[in-house]
């Protein structure tokens, strides 16, 4: 034989041992076929029972659900993923019953508002009565400062102690080359950014000293009807029990209906129609409409320690094992409204009792390999999230395990009940290396992750693994797909369109006996394939260039390196 052969020969065999040596890390098929569709199902049963009557914090549906989830963590043989022993972390949380009352004056008329269905009112402050009485309103656009994009909607207008008005959403400007769509190089175009959240929008009123910030109700750029913000607000509502007693928040926050709006505009001979024109553009100033507000909210609190739940598996390898990957799914719904004729309990099957079902069967998954992944896994039910993600910010403010450590988050809210799909959706918005994961694991099962469908409903900023992500960590969102194997092509967005307007946040999200959970458990599959691969895998997750939460990595994990350094 040749020397030539043999170098050939000998180099196809080293390119063949250093192929076949860095294989994608997969978990074995028994541990995958641990996840069913069966299970998912039976937990979700006991969890959106009207016994568990609707899982409100600090209720009779907390203690149930609480008891449930750590039975199920230690039937699996899961460790208390608190480091004091115990499966929960306590979260201080205070629920707030608001009466509210809202009037608006122009020239010599006033009109009283109607509870809830005109508007909603409510206070994070810890306080029996809030007011902000006879306060002028100001319209201010969207309520946005935004250096990045050059954008202020406040223009240095000063509106300490005074109502601000604004439009939900992030300025819908359109591209200057084809005005049929959204300028891509403005609020990321169609998609919707933090900006638009609600949640910005009373932090940002609060930075400017307004007395009360009003939010004007519209379904298309909300991405729910106003029976989502009734249902939501028209209720006990729940905060984080600060030992300030929340006083640097917004005195009033409060939402109106469109209709209301455009009356009380008209009646200030303004146009909303050309108000909501305007603000669209960087030139937009405030509008002093002429017209007064008054509030007075009578609040009942009572403070309480809510519980996220925790179990952890410890990772096998003694140099990885203080690594984490986190599961999250929020344990908690709405309630039980006991001031509705008909049926009052808000059971929560999609939302969320059928998250905490994936992170219970992943957490089987896991506990079915030969041996543990060399990471640490922590699951984590929590709660509060509907009261604004409360549960997974105390954690993210008070972590159990340092989040430098914490590699990524993988987070779970709503599957898919209509069987199986094709495709999965990246909510994530292609934000990190973990959605080029999940895109790797859907194309090993012969699927495809398809981009966000509806980004302008700003899903990554709506659930718990925002308050990671605010932090720098890592993070993962699916969506369900929509294309239903042997269904019209239609019918997966007709379907979630239809839970959207008839069920999300309403008491009718029950378990239906038409479900098919097939697809959930094949999408539970690609998660729990993909956190084995971080706890197992050489490489951390990342945040890809240009997005927000890269640069809060990049200091923490720089922080890191430097106290190893200095510890050298």
């Amino acid at each position: 034989m040749k020397r030539t052969d043999i170098f050939l020969i000998c180099l196809l065999s080293f390119v063949g041992l250093a192929v076949a040596a860095d294989p994608p890390a997969l978990p074995p098929k028994a541990a995958e076929d641990a996840i069913t569709a069966a299970d998912l199902l039976k937990h979700i049963k006991v969890l959106a029972s009207d016994e568990f009557e609707g899982r409100a914090p600090g209720s009779k549906g907390e203690e149930l659900s609480v008891k449930y989830i750590i039975e199920q963590f230690k039937f699996m043989g899961l460790k208390p993923g608190n480091p004091n022993g115990s499966y929960t972390q306590e979260v201080p949380l205070a629920g707030i019953t608001c009466a509210p009352t809202l009037s608006f004056t122009v020239g010599s008329k006033t009109t009283a508002l109607k509870f809830p269905d005109d508007y909603v009112a409510s206070s994070a402050r810890l306080q029996p009565e809030v007011k902000a009485e006879n306060t002028d309103v100001v319209f201010v656009g969207c309520g946005i400062v935004a250096p990045e994009y050059g954008w202020d909607d406040y223009k240095g207008v000063d509106v300490r102690g005074k109502t601000i008005l604004m439009l939900i959403n992030d300025p819908a400007i359109p591209d200057p080359a084809d005005p049929t769509k959204l300028d891509p190089k403005m609020f990321k175009g169609r998609a919707m950014t933090y900006y638009g959240r609600w949640t910005y929008k009373y932090e940002i009123a609060a930075q400017k000293g307004a007395a009360a910030a009003v939010i004007i109700h519209e379904t298309e750029p909300a991405a729910y009807p106003y029976s989502v913000v009734r249902t939501s607000w028209a209720k006990e509502n729940f905060e984080i029990d600060a030992p300030n007693k929340n006083m640097d928040a917004v005195p009033v926050r409060s939402w109106i209906t469109l209709d209301v709006a455009k009356k009380l505009l008209a009646d200030s001979g303004q146009d909303f129609d050309a108000l909501k024109r305007a603000a669209i553009t960087k030139e937009f100033r405030p509008v002093s409409i002429g017209a007064k507000a008054s509030f007075d909210l009578k609040q009942t609190v009572r403070s309480f320690k809510s519980r996220n739940v925790v179990g952890k598996i410890d990772g096998s390898d003694p140099k990885l094992k203080d690594e984490w990957i986190t599961y999250t799914a929020h344990w908690d719904h709405l309630g039980r409204h006991k001031e509705l004729k008909g049926d009052q309990i808000f059971n929560g099957a999609l939302d969320n009792a059928s998250g905490v079902a994936t992170i219970l069967d992943i957490a089987k998954a896991y506990m079915k390999l030969p041996s543990p992944p060399k990471r640490s896994v922590l699951f984590m039910a929590t709660t509060a999230e509907e009261a604004g993600l409360l549960g997974a910010k105390y954690y993210a403010n008070n972590p159990l395990y340092p989040l430098e450590k914490t590699l990524a988050d993988i987070n779970i809210d709503g599957v898919s009940a209509w069987g199986k799909t094709s495709d999965i959706e990246d909510t994530s918005d292609g934000n990190s290396t973990l959605d080029d994961m999940l895109g790797d694991a859907a194309a090993r099962h012969g699927r495809l992750l398809k981009p966000n469908s509806q980004p302008e409903k700003g899903g990554f900023y709506r659930a718990d693994h925002f308050e990671f992500s605010k932090l720098g960590v890592p993070s993962l969102y699916p969506g369900t797909g929509k294309d239903v194997i042997g269904k019209p092509p239609e019918f997966g967005m007709e379907k979630r369109n239809e839970y959207i307007a008839k069920h999300y946040h309403q008491p009718s999200d029950e378990v239906d006996p038409s479900w098919d959970l097939s697809g959930a458990a094949d999408d539970a599959m690609l998660l729990f394939e993909v956190g084995y691969q971080v706890a197992n895998g050489d490489k951390y997750p990342e945040w890809k260039a240009g997005t927000e939460f890269k640069a809060k990595r990049d200091e923490m994990m720089n922080g890191v390196k430097g106290s190893a350094l200095r510890g050298h």
